[in-house]
């Protein structure tokens, strides 16, 4: 967890060094993931990408998740729970980190649902430089992270929705080859 008294900037860069990212990522053309043991994947840093990769890093500072597979499922969680907009490549990349999240670390991945209905995210508003020169105090406050408010049954029901949704092609494609069988 970053401290509230830190500037976002220099949040943002200890985040990314001790991740072993970097800014460069923001505008490559290529990103490369090291983290599956020794293989390595690569995919496009596509334009969608980038506008919402720089968005994402923010978010895991304002909400202290990790970057481990549970801390990018909770993550992918909140950003669901708020809503990515349209930051197409948001959806598509936190669906996967979402689903495992469901799988792996249920609890977890519910709560971090719940805090994103409950907050917003920086992808209603998009990139502003001016965001970097906040604390992460202001940040916190900015999102709706430093206040509360009850679940609702809307919450739950989002939330059941998104994760019958997630699963539906794996429910597609067992019945596809229970039916070929």
């Amino acid at each position: 967890m970053y401290a509230d008294t830190a500037r976002v900037r220099d949040a943002r860069d200890n985040y990314l060094a001790a991740n072993g990212f970097s800014t460069s990522g923001y505008t490559d053309r290529w990103v490369t993931l090291k983290k599956l043991g020794p293989i390595s994947l690569g995919f496009p840093n596509t334009a969608s990408r980038k506008r919402a990769i720089r968005l994402h890093d923010l978010h895991h500072v304002a909400t202290g998740y990790t970057t481990t597979f549970v801390g990018e499922a909770q993550i992918a969680a909140w950003e669901y729970g708020g809503s990515c907009t349209d930051h197409w490549a948001a959806w598509l990349l936190n669906g996967g980190a979402f689903l495992y999240g469901l799988w792996f670390a249920p609890r977890r991945t519910y709560r971090a649902f719940i805090s994103g209905r409950k907050s917003r995210n920086l992808y209603h508003t998009g990139w502003d430089d001016s965001l970097l020169d906040l604390t992460v105090a202001a940040l916190r406050a900015r999102l709706g992270l430093d206040r509360d408010r009850p679940t609702t049954w809307h919450d739950r029901l989002a939330f059941a929705g998104w994760a019958l949704l997630l699963h539906a092609p794996t429910v597609v494609a067992i019945l596809a080859l229970w039916w070929v069988t």
